[in-house]
């Protein structure tokens, strides 16, 4: 089984794209979804967690995410080493996950894909694109926030041209082209048919 990394910058509609995946009976890992279960969940990388930035950033409830926050803001080297702890648990994971799916690939979606290298350990890569004037809108929409904290988390990521010739595959989410044709083209190329 193909095990595919789909990702895109903040509102580029990666989200939406995977649902058209799904409709095709293609299984899709959350990336960072269950990055936050785990860190949450009892079991070694919470420990890990815990043993690294200290107990109190844990609440009976789980991940204390404003605390974590506040002390990884602005310390590269901190953010560093929770990368190191939970890239391979998400990673460990994931595998468990595919092994599990009988589709002919699954996809594996996450924000920051091609930033931190996992692109490597995938079959391929897909790579959801839309215009920076699109994406700001879409997030401030959706999240009610001003455009400029939209245009700050942007800043975080890397921007489209640096991503597109890491991409095996890239598909266009700009209000104009039409999501599922460009979908299924990936599919028939992903499932051999």
């Amino acid at each position: 089984m193909k095990r595919i990394g789909i990702t895109g910058g903040i509102g580029s509609g990666k989200t939406t794209v995977c649902e058209v995946f799904k409709a095709l009976q293609i299984p899709v890992y959350h990336a960072d979804d269950r990055a936050r279960q785990l860190m949450d969940a009892p079991g070694p990388l919470r420990e890990q967690l815990a043993r690294t930035f200290g107990g109190d950033i844990y609440t009976p409830e789980g991940l204390d995410r404003r605390r974590f926050a506040a002390m990884l803001f602005g310390d590269e080297a901190a953010v560093q080493r929770v990368n190191r702890l939970v890239h391979p648990a998400v990673m460990a994971d994931f595998a468990n996950w595919a092994d599990t799916q009988t589709a002919p690939y699954v996809l594996h979606e996450a924000a920051i894909l091609f930033e931190t290298g996992l692109y490597r350990q995938f079959d391929a890569s897909i790579l959801v694109t839309a215009p920076a004037e699109v994406r700001i809108q879409r997030v401030t929409s959706r999240d009610a926030c001003e455009p400029e904290a939209v245009i700050q988390r942007m800043r975080h990521q890397w921007d489209d041209a640096r991503k597109l010739p890491l991409a095996d595959y890239v598909i266009q989410n700009d209000n104009v082209q039409l999501i599922v044709p460009q979908v299924m083209r990936i599919h028939a190329q992903l499932s051999g048919e």
